[in-house]
């Protein structure tokens, strides 16, 4: 998202203490972000207006890639983003600065939403954790991409089998026990992070909620 700020010429000495003043809590805003790496807030995302919208990267925005969009963050770099509501994480790249309203955190690319339930609601309360040196600490680890859960293992046999006519490769359905019941997860295997990324980046287009994970 870009923004620019108008410039004011001539403008009184008041007016401009008050700007300064302004602006210094608004970098004082902007690049804080606590030492210990994590922060909670209201996540919020942003979709199909910005496409292929330059971000503050001058990366292009693709509203189906996992990005996101955070103040003090720096560009380029990786964060786990969890919905503190229902449990569900995804890693996103930052790449673009915002949200520039009041009392949110981050805005999510829309595929990063979706992944964790955030598009329905519009906003949610999450936990930001930063990742640092993600792509040395991937080295030597295995990654997945989630495309789904379900509690009727005919249905995950099902997705299995569209993934697989679709050309996607690994496709595993295991069982997860929860205290409730027997859940079936329906992924994707990756080799390293870049890979789960495309081809969550993938599923996204085709429509699906992909969640990335990583197996030590």
């Amino acid at each position: 998202m870009a923004h620019e700020m108008a410039v004011i010429r001539q403008a009184p000495a008041a007016l401009l203490a008050a700007a300064a003043l302004f602006l210094a809590g608004c970098r004082a805003r902007v690049n804080y972000f606590p030492e210990n790496g994590v922060q909670t807030g209201t996540a919020s995302w942003y979709g199909g207006e910005f496409q292929g919208r330059p971000t503050s990267s001058q990366e292009i925005y693709d509203m189906n890639d996992l990005t996101a969009a955070h103040n003090s963050l720096p560009l380029g770099s990786y964060a786990m983003v969890t919905n503190l509501s229902t449990g569900q994480s995804v890693v996103v790249r930052i790449n673009d600065r915002g949200p520039f309203v009041k009392n949110r955190v981050i805005d999510l690319s829309y595929a990063a939403a979706r992944a964790i339930g955030v598009v329905g609601p519009g906003t949610a309360r999450v936990q930001i954790d930063a990742l640092k040196n993600v792509a040395e600490t991937a080295q030597g680890r295995d990654f997945c991409v989630q495309v789904g859960a379900f509690v009727s293992r005919p249905n995950a046999a099902a997705l299995q089998e569209a993934l697989l006519e679709r050309g996607f490769g690994r496709v595993t359905v295991t069982p997860f026990e929860s205290p409730q019941r027997t859940y079936y997860r329906v992924r994707v295997k990756a080799g390293s992070l870049e890979e789960a990324r495309q081809t969550a980046r993938r599923l996204a287009r085709l429509g699906y909620a992909p969640i990335v994970f990583d197996e030590p």
